[in-house]
């Protein structure tokens, strides 16, 4: 591995530059739990967040937005319906969707609904390390939405699902790992604030929506890079500022609004090499 700003052509700082030029409309059927963190989360970065989840508008919300989000964290009969909507319609208009597969592993039903989505082929997936050996068909129960694996250990299943369904694959810890099939980043820094925060890694996955987004000519790695790249450098910004998680979801909003491309640019990634 080495360091550079901008490995292989990656560029991090486009897609955040468009993203607060043009605020991508994303829409999210996302948990229950978390509804209100990731709107305001999508707002702060630059993006424009619709939360249509009913079945019957679902559809009709993914055909017109820039980008669908995809969170199995509550998956009830009617998100589930509303969810297989919205993914068809994504495909069918060729808007870019992100799957973001919580719990998966831990829980029988949402793990076979996640599986059952990998058909429609999502731009990217993310989600922690027990997730994404579990989604894999990997033996890797985590606890709730909590890994109980490292991120290396995810790396073979992550590099299947992106073989298999052609996205690109975020493995999000300590050190976040992005794998597609022509590349493969690691994203260090960050915050452990961040595991304090709820909706913290659910609001990770809106913004590689709004993110993949605008990285039409940089391509999808470059959008998952960005938004990792982003959630670091706005994490560590925000703990510098906090005495405790109350602070620090304060602060975190008002760092992802400050943060410039230009920062993304200046930041280290390490490529494969």
């Amino acid at each position: 591995m080495h360091t550079v700003a901008r490995p292989n052509g990656v560029d991090l700082a486009g897609p955040l530059e468009r993203m607060r030029r043009e605020a991508p409309l994303v829409q999210c059927l996302t948990n229950a739990v978390v509804t209100n963190v990731t709107a305001n989360a999508l707002l702060a970065a630059g993006a424009a967040p619709v939360m249509a989840d009913l079945p019957g508008e679902a559809a009709e919300c993914a055909a017109a937005a820039s980008a669908v989000l995809v969170n199995v964290g509550t998956p009830h009969d009617a998100s589930r319906v509303a969810m297989r909507e919205a993914v068809a319609a994504a495909r069918a208009s060729g808007t870019p969707w992100v799957l973001d597969p919580v719990g998966v592993g831990a829980l029988t039903l949402r793990t076979g609904f996640a599986r059952e989505l990998l058909a429609d082929r999502p731009a990217a997936i993310r989600g922690n390390a027990s997730e994404i050996r579990a989604l894999a068909g990997e033996a890797a129960a985590g606890r709730g939405v909590d890994a109980t694996c490292d991120v290396d250990s995810a790396l073979p299943a992550a590099r299947r699902l992106a073989r298999e369904t052609g996205a690109v694959v975020a493995v999000s810890g300590p050190q976040d790992l992005v794998v597609a099939r022509e590349r493969e980043l690691r994203i260090p820094g960050g915050s452990a604030w961040l595991t304090r925060l709820t909706g913290g890694g659910c609001s990770l996955g809106a913004l590689v929506a709004a993110l993949v987004a605008c990285a039409a000519d940089a391509g999808p790695t470059a959008g998952v890079a960005a938004a990792h790249a982003l959630y670091a450098e706005a994490s560590e910004r925000a703990a510098g500022r906090a005495d405790g998680p109350g602070s620090f979801a304060v602060a975190f909003l008002d760092a992802l609004a400050e943060v410039a491309p230009a920062d993304l640019a200046a930041r280290p990634i390490e490529v494969a090499a």
